[in-house]
C-alpha cells in the first residue's frame, strides 16, 4: 500500500472514531469500529493559528551552538497518526497538526529557526536521535528515568499514563495493577504504557491471580477497535489523548489518571540544544503563546511554570 494511501486509511480510521493514540506511530488499519462516526468529526480539529505571531528572542538564539545559528535549521523527527492533541495529518493527508507541532514550530520562531520535519513511527525516533539522523523529536515523550540515561530532554508540558475502557466495563478507577489481572490491556507498541505493563506483571503473581496480558499496536486505530470488539478490556495510554478520544467515541470512557510524567523534546544525550530550546519553552510561557497554545488542544490542566531540562522523574 502507498504512503499516500496509508494516510488517507489512518484519517479515515481517526474521522471514524477508531481514534489513534498520542504515542503512537501512523499505521495501515483496514477496518473500522461499529461505532464509527461521520467523518464531519474532522472539522473539531483545531487549526487556528497561534504561532505565527512568536518573535524571536535573541537571548534564547545565543544559547544555540554557533553552526546551527549559521545554519539556521534543525532536522525534527515527529511521531504521526495520532488523535488530538497529538499529531495527525489533515483531509489533505499532508498537513501536520497537533500540540507538539505548535510547541515544537513555536521554540522554533523563538530560536530563528526553521524545522525540516520528517514523520516517523514513535518507538523509532528515540534511537534515531542517537545516530544523529535527527536533530530533536516529538511524540508526547516522557521525560522517564530510564530513558534519561540516553537521552536528554527540554519539558514543555506535563502528561502522563491513563486508562480507558467500554461503557459497559465494571472497571471504575484504576489504582493499582493487580486490578487488570487476568485482563487483555491494549496499549501504543514502544511506549513508556508498554514498559510498565511488562514490568508489572509479576504483581499478578504475588497475588494469586492470572497474568494480565499485554496487547501492543503500532497503529492506534487497530488499539481503538480492539476495545470496540471486545478483544480488549482496558486501554493504557496518554492522559489528553485518552479524554479527547473518548469524547469522540461511542461505548467508550475514561477511567482515571494513573500516572503523571513530564513530557519534552528529545534530544541525544549531551546535545547542546536542550538549553536552547528550554529557554524557548520559557519564553513562551512569558509572552503567553504558551497558554495559547494549551487552550487550543484543551489540555490547560497540563501546564508546567517553567521548563525543565531532564526532570528525574516522579514516583
Amino acid at each position: 500500500m502507498s504512503s499516500t494511501t496509508r494516510i488517507g486509511a489512518a484519517f479515515a480510521l481517526i474521522t471514524a472514531a477508531a481514534l489513534t493514540l498520542t504515542a503512537c506511530g501512523s499505521g495501515d488499519p483496514a477496518t473500522t469500529g461499529a461505532d464509527a462516526k461521520p467523518a464531519a468529526d474532522a472539522a473539531k480539529i483545531p487549526t487556528d493559528d497561534v504561532v505565527t505571531s512568536v518573535a524571536k528572542n535573541e537571548a534564547a538564539a545565543a544559547l544555540l551552538p554557533a553552526d546551527v545559528r549559521e545554519q539556521g535549521t534543525l532536522r525534527i523527527a515527529t511521531s504521526v497518526g495520532g488523535t488530538p492533541p497529538g499529531a495527525l495529518y489533515l483531509p489533505d493527508g499532508k498537513t501536520i497538526v497537533g500540540q507538539d507541532i505548535d510547541f515544537a514550530d513555536a521554540a522554533a520562531k523563538v530560536l530563528g529557526l526553521k524545522l525540516h520535519r520528517e514523520a516517523a513511527s514513535f518507538e523509532a525516533i528515540l534511537p534515531a536521535l542517537g545516530s544523529g539522523k535527527y536533530d530533536l523529536g516529538t511524540g508526547n515523550f516522557g521525560v522517564t528515568d530510564e530513558r534519561r540515561k540516553v537521552i536528554d530532554f527540554a519539558t514543555y508540558i506535563n502528561d502522563g499514563q491513563g486508562f480507558a475502557t467500554r461503557k459497559d466495563s465494571k472497571l471504575q478507577k484504576i489504582t493499582d495493577l493487580v486490578q487488570l489481572c487476568g485482563l487483555n490491556v491494549a496499549t501504543g507498541a514502544g511506549t513508556t504504557f508498554e514498559a510498565t505493563l511488562e514490568k508489572n506483571k509479576k504483581v499478578c503473581a504475588t497475588a494469586g491471580k492470572k497474568e494480565y496480558r499485554v496487547q501492543t499496536y503500532s497503529d492506534g486505530g487497530a488499539l481503538w477497535i480492539s476495545l470496540q470488539q471486545g478483544r480488549s478490556d482496558v486501554v493504557m495510554s496518554t492522559i489528553n489523548g485518552l479524554r479527547f478520544a473518548v469524547e469522540q467515541q461511542q461505548g467508550v470512557k475514561f477511567l482515571n489518571e494513573f500516572h503523571r510524567l513530564d513530557v519534552g523534546f528529545a534530544f541525544k544525550k549531551g546535545s547542546k540544544l536542550a538549553p536552547a530550546f528550554q529557554a524557548a519553552v520559557n519564553q513562551l510561557i512569558k509572552d503567553g503563546t504558551y497558554d495559547r497554545i494549551l487552550k487550543k488542544w484543551r489540555t490547560s490542566e497540563s501546564a508546567i511554570k517553567e521548563s525543565q531540562i531532564s526532570p528525574p522523574e516522579v514516583k
